[in-house]
């Protein structure tokens, strides 16, 4: 009687903390995509990153040319003049390298830009995030576009708009 009434109490207590939680779900996709800002900032963002791909894809063309060149005129040049070319070539590329790191690497131009741009926008949803949870008193924000994976989720319990319209977006 004494182990029904242990495993009893703990079936209810356990029963009793799971029903405790409160929680919503959240659209961090669908937030970000609903904010004008963010979509101004996102082209600007793709703006960049393609002209700098053009600067690089350039230079590359440029050792892809170079290369060429000293294949064609590799037979006429002595010892000498082939290590140079060979050394121009090299030197060429690493530069060309050293760029796409420095544009599109990690923590280079780009992620800096994305910082500068986007960041700000993804810290207001935050801030707007914690203050409906603390308002409505939630234990857990769960975001459906994020790295969690929600199967399902219950229109209901979908919060996206009430982010959107704490931050003065009309849909």
């Amino acid at each position: 009687m004494k182990k029904l009434f242990i495993t009893a109490a703990i079936v209810f207590a356990t029963a009793w903390a799971a029903t405790a939680q409160r929680y919503c779900v959240i659209d961090t996709k669908y937030i970000l995509e609903s904010i004008p800002d963010y979509k101004a900032s996102q082209k600007k963002l793709d703006a960049i990153a393609e002209q700098w791909q053009k600067e690089i894809d350039a230079k590359f063309q440029d050792v892809d040319r170079m290369y060429k060149s000293y294949q064609a005129e590799q037979v006429m040049l002595t010892e000498e003049l082939k290590r140079k070319r060979e050394d121009e070539i090299v030197a060429m590329e690493k530069d060309a390298k050293d760029l796409q790191k420095k544009r599109f690497g990690y923590e280079g131009d780009l992620f800096k830009k994305r910082e500068e741009l986007i960041k700000p926008i993804q810290d207001k949803i935050y801030n707007a995030v914690q203050k409906l949870a603390a308002s409505r008193m939630y234990d857990f924000v769960l975001d459906k576009a994020g790295g969690v994976t929600v199967i399902f989720s219950d229109p209901k319990l979908d919060k996206s708009e009430d982010i959107l319209n704490s931050l003065g977006v009309k849909k």
